[in-house]
């Protein structure tokens, strides 16, 4: 009999790695000693919804060590160092990635982040199971990423739900149409659009702009990837997005604080009234 199967792409790969990971941390720590940290926690989750909004340049600052697509960004990685002085040159949020196989990043390093500072903390990696949001929680992230393309509509709205009744809102991610249709019929308040097509991890800003004008007003609209010139913010501000995720940009350049200063420096409001 023969078989037809689409070759695995990046995507296929990472989430079938995070699947085999979260099945053997899952055996080692059940979800039931996790839940039990989460609730001898004496500060509650920071409000990731609220710092996404408001006035001035709102920025997510990305703590990101290494991609499939880049290979090694940043040499001197030190998280609780990077975080402190994105914190202090006005980041709004951060998120820090825990994906160990392709993106070498750990949960160690988002309780670095999470210990020196008082912004949001996003939890990015691939989260696919329930067990993994209690994880996030329990090493002290405030929100956590969902992409729309790696679940279905049943555990999309499952870990939209758990998220809430943890009061961490999660980030959804899209990158089309149909992944924005399912994202807002599950319920998602914050959307996110990442500019990065996770097939193949080109990069199009376009992406962002033609699916702003889907996203309800209601909605806090976030644009991801790609993102690296002052002159790239004040558009997709224009076009209607709140915050913005910036990491391979803030990684690469020898000093992340003051490379984030200039990018919010340089999109104040006073450059949006032309």
């Amino acid at each position: 009999m023969e078989i037809s199967a689409r070759p695995k792409n990046i995507l296929d790969r990472i989430v079938e790695a995070r699947r085999e990971s979260v099945s053997h941390r899952k055996r080692v720590l059940p979800e039931a000693a996790l839940r039990m940290a989460v609730e001898k926690k004496i500060l509650p989750p920071r409000g990731f919804a609220s710092a996404l909004t408001g006035p001035g340049v709102r920025v997510i600052a990305e703590l990101k060590k290494a991609s499939p697509s880049r290979g090694l960004i940043r040499t001197e990685f030190a998280p609780a160092s990077l975080a402190a002085s994105l914190e202090e040159a006005g980041a709004a949020a951060l998120s820090v990635l825990t994906e160990e196989d392709f993106f070498s990043g750990s949960l160690a390093d988002l309780k670095e982040a999470s210990r020196v500072t008082k912004i949001p903390i996003l939890r990015k990696d691939f989260i696919i199971d329930s067990w993994q949001v209690w994880e996030a929680r329990a090493a002290g992230a405030d929100s956590f990423l969902l992409i729309a393309a790696v679940l279905d509509d049943g555990i999309l709205g499952e870990l939209l739900a758990l998220g809430r009744s943890l009061n961490m809102e999660p980030l959804v991610e899209v990158h089309s149409r149909p992944e924005l249709d399912r994202a807002l019929l599950a319920g998602a308040q914050i959307i996110g659009v990442n500019n990065r097509d996770l097939q193949d991890f080109s990069v199009r800003l376009k992406t962002s702009l033609d699916l702003i004008h889907e996203i309800p007003d209601e909605c806090i609209a976030v644009s991801e990837s790609g993102l690296s010139t002052h002159e790239d913010i004040d558009r997709l501000r224009k076009a209607g997005f709140d915050a913005f995720l910036i990491g391979e940009h803030l990684m690469q350049q020898d000093d992340p604080a003051q490379a984030l200063i200039d990018l919010i420096g340089s999109s104040d409001s006073g450059n949006l009234a032309g």
